[in-house]
């Protein structure tokens, strides 16, 4: 009961993770009808800008603006370069573009850094475990990564639901040349979305370097899950982004830790594992497919 207690606790830390980077996500596609593959190098700039200022300065503190602000700067640059020009074209040249943008900002981090992985210190202050309950301990850092992601997705909620800037962004997703008609500079509302889900995966990003090997093309690695989860949790919902998070992150660490397992009782240890781990990398896809079998349009509705 321990340990799956923990690999839970783990799947909570993956689908908080997750949800930072589905929320920016699915503000952009489900509110902007833009499909930006290069999310993931946005997540990417905000690890290797937080892990460099921390190794520089010896402090975690410094790092967490220092990440926040480049990747907003560098996701507004983008909109402003590119994205901008993409809104009345179709998905494949948006696709197209953003898929050129992540092959120029991988050059880039390879040109200035090299491709030789980064690696954040833990955080002086977040640093050991601590006992949940008799025989549970868990890392303080994890779970601080979980109280920020219940944190943000508290303040989104309140963003979007109850602040006028929430009120136009949902006008603007349902009807754009309306909102633009009552005197609303739509472009700068776009910008500042992007802004805000360029902000959001560079704190994923901050978040990530302590945990995870900082280097080139990671953000690739959890971009396609980041889909997986806004298809599940419906375009376009930052709530269903929530739900979805959580259910995958939980649902693939489990896999992963108990699925092998599992076959060894029916099968030779080592056919088990493989037979695992290829179930395994494939159950959030299952599971996927099983929810839009269902509900075609995801969990829960656009603007939810």
């Amino acid at each position: 009961m321990t340990l799956f207690l923990e690999q839970t606790l783990n799947g909570l830390q993956f689908g908080v993770m997750l949800f930072l980077m589905a929320a920016g996500l699915t503000l952009i596609f489900g509110i902007m009808g833009i499909i930006n593959l290069a999310h993931g190098s946005i997540y990417m700039v905000g690890a290797y800008a937080g892990t460099l200022i921390i190794n520089a300065t010896g402090s975690f503190l410094l790092g967490i603006p220092a990440a926040l602000t480049i990747a907003a700067l560098v996701g507004i640059a983008m909109e402003l370069a590119v994205i901008r020009r993409l809104y009345r074209r179709d998905h494949l040249d948006q696709v197209l573009a953003t898929f050129a943008v992540i092959l120029i900002l991988n050059q880039v981090i390879t040109i200035l850094f090299g491709r030789q992985p980064l690696f954040a210190p833990m955080p002086g202050f977040l640093m050991g475990s601590v006992e949940l309950l008799p025989g549970l301990s868990y890392p303080i850092y994890r779970l601080a990564i979980i109280l920020v992601g219940l944190a943000v997705a508290g303040g989104l909620y309140v963003l979007i639901n109850r602040t006028r800037i929430g009120m136009l962004v949902r006008a603007g997703s349902t009807n754009r040349d309306m909102v633009r008609a009552l005197g609303v500079d739509i472009r700068l509302l776009y910008t500042v979305v992007f802004g805000l889900g360029a902000l959001l995966a560079g704190l994923a990003g901050l978040m990530a370097g302590p945990i995870l090997a900082v280097q080139v093309g990671m953000g690739e690695q959890i971009l396609i899950t980041t889909f997986v989860v806004v298809v599940i949790g419906g375009v376009g919902s930052i709530k269903g982004a929530f739900y979805a998070s959580l259910i995958i992150g939980v649902v693939d660490t489990l896999l992963r830790a108990y699925l092998p397992g599992f076959l060894r009782q029916f099968m030779v240890g080592s056919e088990a594992d493989a037979l695992g781990a290829g179930i395994s990398s494939m159950g959030i896809y299952l599971l996927m497919a099983l929810v839009l079998l269902v509900r075609p349009k995801g969990l829960f509705l656009a603007n939810s």
